[in-house]
């Protein structure tokens, strides 16, 4: 069993049975036959992970790792906000004519600002503090940007990240606004773990907690009967992650520059429909 499935099956069960729905409310979300996309959901709900022990991936449904990757390097090293950068399309249903998301995710962390030590977008303010100001309470990241909202696309659920160094360790926060725990959970969750270990990396320091802080964390309601399957699955122990020992700058890492080892799950596909 790994610590991922563990944490994953008690939050489906918890929201299942101790959850909140809002179908007595009006929704934005749609299904695709126009249909109002109803959830039950728990609001505050906060995970942790020691990324020193285990890497937090499911095995009780395959999560797609090089895609996951791939995202995470289009947001936060490409810091693009055109779908046309990203190999996958799962963010084809967002982008306008021009492959554009709008002032959104990467756009975001791209945008420089002017400090007392230089010019820093969002990514290199990080980076730069990492390694020459650790003991700073100050080193983190927010992409929801208030006065670009009406030109993104999509607000973003995972908006930001905050680090900290304890005696040469990195531990983080990620803070969500919502979460799709079938569609994405453990996809945002493979995904910031793997930022937490490039930046522990490259800055010379080990990597500790990541703790995932979900403000409304809920199950469409189509996903209910997926969800009660999944959770019902074998489970197997965690794989192991490598990483190339090598890179030493954040923008030097590729897809490939990770494998995981003895990679065991569930490979059940499932036909999950998406709210709009």
């Amino acid at each position: 069993m790994s610590l991922a499935d563990k944490i994953f099956v008690d939050n489906m069960n918890d929201i299942i049975e101790n959850g909140v729905w809002d179908t007595k409310l009006e929704v934005r979300p749609k299904w695709s036959d126009g249909t109002p996309a109803h959830t039950v959901k728990k609001f505050g709900i906060v995970n942790r992970y020691d990324l020193s022990k285990e890497f937090p991936i499911l095995t009780i449904r395959k999560t797609y790792f090089k895609s996951a990757v791939d995202e995470l390097l289009w947001i936060w090293q490409k810091k693009s906000n055109n779908v046309k950068d990203l190999h996958s399309k799962i963010w084809n249903q967002w982008a306008d004519e021009n492959g554009s998301i709008g002032k959104a995710y990467g756009y975001q962390l791209g945008v420089k600002n002017i400090y007392k030590e230089g010019e820093f977008d969002q990514v290199d303010r990080v980076l730069y503090d990492l390694k020459h100001n650790p003991a700073s309470r100050r080193i983190l990241t927010n992409i929801y940007n208030f006065a670009d909202l009406h030109e993104m696309n999509l607000y973003p659920c995972a908006y930001s990240m905050t680090f900290n160094v304890s005696d040469g360790v990195l531990n983080g926060i990620l803070n969500q606004r919502s979460n799709d725990m079938l569609t994405a959970n453990n996809w945002n969750v493979v995904q910031y773990a793997v930022l937490m270990i490039m930046f522990a990396q490259v800055s010379n320091l080990k990597v500790g907690e990541l703790i995932h802080v979900i403000a409304d964390a809920h199950i469409y309601d189509r996903h209910v009967p997926m969800v009660k399957e999944i959770i019902t699955h074998e489970q197997f122990a965690a794989p192991k992650l490598e990483v190339d020992p090598d890179i030493k700058n954040f923008y030097d890492f590729t897809v490939d520059s990770f494998k995981l080892i003895d990679y065991k799950c569930d490979n059940t596909k499932y036909d999950i429909p998406v709210a709009e």
